[in-house]
């Protein structure tokens, strides 16, 4: 039931990015989100709206779903 890569599906670059950032530097708070596929998303989406609202640009779509 535990599949590593059931999870997977439909995660854009930045989306795997953070995931692989919060396991690597998060410790244990890191693990449990990038765990968390909804508050992974929660906020990565948060960054891209930020970028967005910075920049003026919006995001290219193979980055962000």
């Amino acid at each position: 039931m535990n599949n590593p890569n059931a999870n997977t599906g439909n995660k854009d670059y930045g989306d795997k990015a953070f995931d692989a950032a919060a396991k690597k530097f998060g410790g244990a708070h890191g693990q449990k989100i990038a765990g968390n596929r909804a508050m992974s998303e929660k906020i990565t989406d948060g960054l891209r709206k930020v970028y967005e609202k910075a920049t003026g640009k919006k995001v290219n779509p193979k980055y962000s779903n």
